[in-house]
C-alpha cells in the first residue's frame, strides 16, 4: 500500500505542474493578444477587434484545458462542483466569443479574400499547407 500512495502523491504533483504550464501558456497567449490589440489600435490595424477575440478564445482553450486535467486530481465533491462551475463559465464565454467571431467575419464589412487574408500569430490559415490555384489556371480550365 505504501508503493501506491507513493506513486499516488507523485502523479498529483506531476498533474499539478502539468496544469499550471497549461494555464501559463494560456496567461501568455491572453497578454500578447491584449498587447497586439493595443499596438494594432495605434498603429489603426484593421481587424484589431477580430483579432483579440481570436486571442481571447484560444487563451480559454488553454485555460479550460487546464481546468479539465485538475478534475483528475480532485477528491472532494465540493471542489469538483467548483472545477465544473469554472469550466461551465469558460465555457460559455469561449462560446460567446466564438460567436462573436463568426458574426464579424460574416458581417457585410469583409469580403470572403479579406476573411481568409486575415492572419493572426495566433491562428494559422487552414489553406497555407494546400497549394493556392491561380485564377488564370482557373479560367484556362473553363475554357477546355
Amino acid at each position: 500500500m505504501e508503493a501506491y500512495e507513493l506513486v499516488e502523491q507523485y502523479f498529483d504533483i506531476f498533474i499539478k505542474y502539468i496544469v499550471l504550464l497549461i494555464e501559463l501558456i494560456g496567461t501568455i497567449i491572453l497578454i500578447y493578444a491584449v498587447v497586439s490589440a493595443i499596438i494594432g489600435l495605434f498603429k489603426h490595424q484593421k481587424h484589431v477587434r477580430l483579432k483579440l477575440a481570436e486571442g481571447i478564445a484560444l487563451a480559454l482553450e488553454f485555460k479550460i484545458g487546464g481546468e479539465l486535467l485538475r478534475t483528475v486530481i480532485v477528491r472532494d465533491w465540493e471542489e469538483l462542483l467548483i472545477l465544473g462551475a469554472i469550466i461551465l463559465l469558460r465555457a460559455a464565454l469561449t462560446f460567446l466569443i466564438q460567436w462573436e467571431i463568426k458574426i464579424e467575419r460574416k458581417s457585410g464589412t469583409l469580403t470572403e479574400e479579406q476573411v481568409n487574408d486575415i492572419k493572426t500569430p495566433l491562428t494559422q490559415d487552414i489553406e497555407e499547407g494546400k497549394p493556392k490555384r491561380s485564377k488564370k489556371k482557373k479560367h484556362d480550365e473553363t475554357e477546355k
